[in-house]
């Protein structure tokens, strides 16, 4: 089983992280506003924590879509996240290009879901050395992320962590088969569950995606009594508001609840497991 170290803990060792943040960059101070108060949670519950958000949603469904501030500002913003607020930080890129600039600031470059088999970018984002989170295309078997996993170790890096983000089940609406956690788990390297993707509705409201952000809880709960190394979420303070993925995005005052119960769930699992 490999593990993936970020900042001062590790992935793949039994205990849970949690990767939160709004889906994008939508200005500097809601960005800071939800680090600062992410931060806050994690402190309190000792829990392992890696913001996200990304500099640019070059995938989305409209192209009057929002898509955030780019990749030189977002980069910007996201360093300031970490200088200001002391947390690893995880963007997606999209073209090979980005990866060297993006590796100067990121702790985690991300593979988007639908780009899962681009084979320049992953191997791109492979050399900089830096972690990689490789979402699963809502296309994919979970056994076939293993050719996506292969592409990155053959470029040199095996510091990889494997993403479910829910299946395509009919049109606008993805289903998760929980037997793709163990299964992809089973490939060697940690496994993420992402609990807000999965309750999208892609392409749901016609110029842009839906979701159904009350299951997020279930999915979450659900992945952790299967067993994930972490949950993946998207967080805004107005989730009504949110400039993207904002119907499949959990109020941001509702994470400590979730995240006590997850971890709860944790602890039981591991006893279950032990005794």
């Amino acid at each position: 089983m490999h593990t993936v170290t970020i900042a001062d803990f590790t992935l793949g060792e039994g205990r849970l992280a949690f990767i939160a943040g709004p889906c994008v960059i939508e200005s500097k101070t809601l960005t800071l506003e939800v680090a600062h108060a992410l931060k806050a949670y994690a402190v309190e519950l000792q829990v392992p924590l890696i913001f996200k958000a990304s500099f640019d949603k070059a995938n989305r469904t409209s192209v009057t879509s929002f898509r955030g501030p780019g990749l030189n500002q977002g980069l910007e913003i996201l360093a300031q996240v970490k200088e200001e607020v002391g947390l690893p930080v995880l963007s997606d890129i999209h073209e090979a290009s980005q990866a060297i600039p993006a590796a100067q600031v990121l702790d985690i470059l991300q593979i988007p879901a639908f780009l899962c088999r681009q084979t320049d970018l992953i191997e791109a984002a492979a050399r900089t050395g830096k972690p990689l989170n490789i979402k699963k295309g809502q296309f994919l078997a979970p056994w076939d992320m293993a050719q996506a996993a292969a592409k990155a170790a053959k470029a040199g890096n095996t510091s990889l962590l494997l993403t479910e983000r829910g299946v395509l089940f009919g049109y606008n609406n993805l289903v998760v088969d929980f037997r793709s956690l163990p299964l992809m788990r089973g490939l060697g390297f940690p496994v993420v569950m992402d609990v807000t993707h999965s309750v999208q509705l892609p392409g749901g409201q016609g110029s842009c995606s839906g979701g159904d952000r009350q299951f997020i809880p279930h999915l979450a709960r659900a992945a952790v009594a299967v067993g994930v190394d972490a949950v993946f979420m998207e967080v805004h303070p107005n989730p009504d508001k949110a400039l993207c993925d904002g119907p499949n995005s959990l109020p941001l005052h509702e994470v400590p609840r979730l995240w006590r119960q997850l971890l709860d769930i944790q602890a039981l699992r591991k006893h279950w497991e032990e005794g």
